[in-house]
This record gives C-alpha cells, sequence and structure tokens, in this order.
C-alpha cells in the first residue's frame, strides 16, 4: 500500500470517528504533512481537542494537552532548571512541550508572556532556557484552539504569533444528519468502549510522505498565480481602490510558503501528483486570514479578512 493510499485510509478512518467536521480532519493531516501548526477557532463541544488526540492514538510519537489559563507561567510550557540537593546541581525539567502532538487548548486564555514561549518551539523547534537550547522531537506539531464566543479575560493573539500558525481553521456546528451519527457513535463508544486505533503510521513514514509533498509537480502557471495572490494583498490597491481601502498589511514571505505547502498537501492528499490552481484556491482562505491586518475602515463597515481574500481571488486571474 502506498503512503497516499494509507494516509487516505487515515483520513477516512478520522472522518468516521470525528463526524461531521472533515474540513478539520482535512486540516489537520495537511498541517502534519507540511510540517506547520493549527489554530482552530470554534465554539465548545465541536470536537477539536478530540480530532488531535484522534490523529495522535495513530502516530507512533505522543501527545500531550496544556490547559491555557491566565495563572500560567512560560515555564509551566517549556520548563526548568530544577535543584538536586543529592548532587549540589540544577537539572532541566522537560515541560509539556516536548511532545510530538501538543494542544494548547484555549491559548487565548493566557497572556502575552505565555504565549511568547511558544513562539520559538513553533518556529525553530527548539526551547531556550538559560544560557542551554534543547530541542524538540520530530516530528512536532501544535494545535491551539480559541473559542469565538466568549472574549472577557482573553488576550488575543499577537501578529508575530498568529504568524507561525500555517493554517487558521474556523469550524461550525455539524448538520442535522452528522449531528444523528454523531448520537450514534457516541451511545456505541458509551456501551462499548472506544474503538482501537487501527492505523498507525511511524515517523519515517510521516518524514517520507513529506519528502512526496514537496516533490509534486507544480505548473510555473500554478506557481505564478500562488505568488500573484499574496503580491496583491500587499499592493491590492493596483487590482481595486476598494482592496486597496481596506487592506493595510498584506501576507509575508511566511505565507508563500504556507500557501505552497497546503496547496500541495491537499493535491497529494486527493491522490493526484500535481498541483492545481484549485488548490491553491481551497487553502487560501485558512493560509491566509490571519497573515491579514484590515484598516480601521474595513472594520467599521463589518468586514472579515474571509471577504477581502474572496475579492482577492475574484480579482486576480487564474493560471490557464
Amino acid at each position: 500500500m502506498s503512503l497516499q493510499q494509507r494516509f487516505g485510509e487515515l483520513k477516512s478512518h478520522l472522518s468516521q470517528r470525528i463526524i461531521g467536521q472533515e474540513r478539520l480532519v482535512e486540516r489537520l493531516l495537511m498541517a502534519l504533512l507540511a510540517d506547520g501548526h493549527l489554530l482552530v477557532e470554534g465554539a465548545p463541544g465541536l470536537a477539536k481537542t478530540t480530532a488531535i488526540k484522534a490523529l495522535a492514538s495513530h502516530l507512533t510519537g505522543d501527545f500531550h494537552r496544556i490547559q491555557f489559563t491566565p495563572d500560567l507561567l512560560p515555564a509551566d510550557i517549556t520548563g526548568s532548571d530544577i535543584y538536586r540537593p543529592e548532587t549540589a546541581s540544577f537539572e532541566f525539567q522537560q515541560g509539556p512541550i516536548f511532545h510530538n502532538l501538543v494542544l494548547a487548548d484555549e491559548i487565548n486564555r493566557a497572556p502575552a508572556k505565555v504565549q511568547s514561549a511558544l513562539l520559538e518551539a513553533m518556529g525553530e523547534r527548539q526551547v531556550s532556557v538559560g544560557m542551554r537550547t534543547f530541542s524538540l522531537p520530530a516530528p512536532f506539531m501544535v494545535m491551539a484552539t480559541q473559542n469565538p464566543i466568549e472574549q472577557e479575560g482573553t488576550y488575543p493573539l499577537p501578529e508575530a504569533q498568529l504568524d507561525r500558525f500555517l493554517l487558521h481553521v474556523r469550524i461550525g456546528y455539524p448538520d442535522a444528519e452528522a449531528e444523528r451519527r454523531i448520537l450514534q457513535l457516541a451511545r456505541t463508544e458509551y456501551r462499548d468502549g472506544e474503538q482501537g486505533a487501527g492505523i498507525q503510521l511511524s515517523a519515517d513514514e510521516v518524514f517520507a510522505a513529506r519528502r512526496e509533498v514537496a516533490d509534486l509537480y507544480m505548473a510555473d502557471a500554478v506557481e505564478d498565480y500562488l505568488v500573484a495572490l499574496i503580491v496583491a494583498s500587499r499592493d491590492p490597491g493596483t487590482l481595486d481602490p476598494e482592496l486597496g481601502r481596506w487592506t493595510a498589511f498584506g501576507a509575508s514571505p511566511r505565507g508563500t510558503i504556507a500557501l505552497d505547502r497546503c496547496a500541495r498537501a491537499r493535491a497529494w492528499l486527493d491522490g493526484r501528483n500535481f498541483v492545481s490552481p484549485d488548490d491553491v484556491r481551497d487553502v487560501a482562505f485558512d493560509v491566509l486570514r490571519h497573515r491579514l491586518l484590515l484598516t480601521f475602515e474595513a472594520e467599521a463597515e463589518g468586514l472579515r479578512p474571509d471577504d477581502v481574500i474572496q475579492r482577492l481571488l475574484d480579482c486576480v486571474p487564474v493560471a490557464a
């Protein structure tokens, strides 16, 4: 069985476990294949935690959940030096960030000082404590969640932190049919317990899949289209005066890399050996919505980053 088929089987298995959230399942696998991190926004009870726990059960690596609260300290995430009286020396005690899959639950409930503890870990795959630097395990992925309903007692993520996330995914409630299937699954698990993990992927298989994704064919015209979208986000007034009035800052080169990797991952998960413009368009919202900064005028008009991205997609010609 090829790696594409194994990941397809994994996607199918996760979709049966995480009912009604197919987009979240696909984005989780895309982040794993693209070696990036995921920010998921949705109301409580939409299987955000269940999704990453289910993914972790199919990987040979380990998983840890960090509940972010206002009294959390940076050392509670990264770890700290512990004094050992028997040896009269300090020994570094690793924090929960030293796991393959990390769930940062309700990340916006912790102050900026704690949120910034993730910056180096997410960007450099390492943690610096004092004069020493410790490498994180590979593969390493952070899935952070935030609740869009409650804003009291929360601390919005700074732009530098947001840019470290490969994708910003928004999820909603399942439809009536999916809700019925969720009920049936919950009853079965309540009676019989959770089923076994099934397919298991090793770290070597994940790395091999990433190489296949990176080697996927992308035509020059598709690459030109991808770059044109990013460049247009920085100077949108040349395309449309309205876009220029709405957009204060566009996507950075990190956004270009993220759009490329995610488009490739989507095509690979779809079982193809080439990237199409539709792949770029499909992932554009999740890649760019946290990288665009709107003007005060746009916010006053009730516009969202998704509205700007849609206008960009409408204005930039699609590759032939």
